[in-house]
């Protein structure tokens, strides 16, 4: 996977902006994917597919957090603008308070790469959303990858 070092989202995140977004969504991110962040902000990537559910996949970009979305020119990439977009479609629990289901980066075609809490909140599986399958409180996901460090090891550049 090559990282575009240009097209980091700046400023970067500071600890208590990502406190302030992991109360909002009442969880708390894994530091391996809090380390991508601090240092890879909503980064445009090339080389970075995964095969899952017999089809590959291309990550575009990975989200960002951004402290002013509104008057941020990257704030459509902000992860909670991202989920805010989508969220009913991320969970099939109508009472949900906060996110279960966090998209992290954006894949060719529509689906975004997810960190998935739903079975463990200390250690998140990552996997693919699919916009084309999902419906309102019905979401579709496939399993990616155990944790984030394995989904990023496991990035390969296309043949």
């Amino acid at each position: 996977m090559k990282i575009k070092r240009d097209t980091v989202v700046k400023p970067l995140p500071s600890a208590e902006l990502i406190k302030k977004h992991e109360k909002l969504w009442r969880l708390t991110l894994p530091n391996s994917f809090l380390n991508f962040i601090k240092e890879n902000n909503g980064v445009k990537v090339e080389g970075a597919t995964f095969e899952c559910n017999n089809r590959g996949y291309a990550v575009e970009r990975f989200l960002c957090i951004v402290d002013d979305i509104e008057n941020h020119p990257k704030g459509i990439y902000d992860i909670d603008v991202v989920f805010s977009q989508i969220g009913e479609r991320l969970t099939d629990n109508e009472d949900l308070l906060g996110a279960e289901v966090l998209p992290i980066a954006s894949v060719f075609a529509g689906d975004f790469v997810c960190l998935d809490f739903r079975t463990d909140k200390n250690n998140p599986s990552v996997c693919i959303w699919s916009h084309e399958e999902s419906g309102e409180f019905e979401p579709v996901t496939y399993n990616v990858a155990d944790n984030f460090t394995e989904l990023l090891n496991g990035l390969y550049e296309p043949k």
